[in-house]
């Protein structure tokens, strides 16, 4: 399920004009984020370490940075150090 989510996020992020609208784009991207984030701690960490596991194995560069930057990015992490 985990793989189903970022591979419909991933195809949503890098999707032009053409493709979607953009303001609804942010609106689905900002929905998963807030479920993400809401999800209990046990779960959160489960999904950050699937999403690890998927950027190494990612060989497309591009991909990769957004697997890298999708803990983050989606409210898994906290922006504090």
């Amino acid at each position: 399920m985990a793989e189903a989510l970022v591979h419909v996020l991933w195809f949503i992020d890098g999707s032009e004009d053409e493709q979607m609208d953009q303001d609804d784009a942010v609106k689905v991207m900002e929905g998963v984020a807030h479920a993400v984030s809401t999800l209990p701690s046990d779960q959160r960490q489960e999904l950050i370490e699937l999403v690890g596991e998927m950027a190494s194995a990612e060989s497309n560069p591009a991909r990769r940075e957004f697997l890298d930057e999708f803990p983050k990015g989606f409210g898994l992490i906290d922006d504090a150090p």
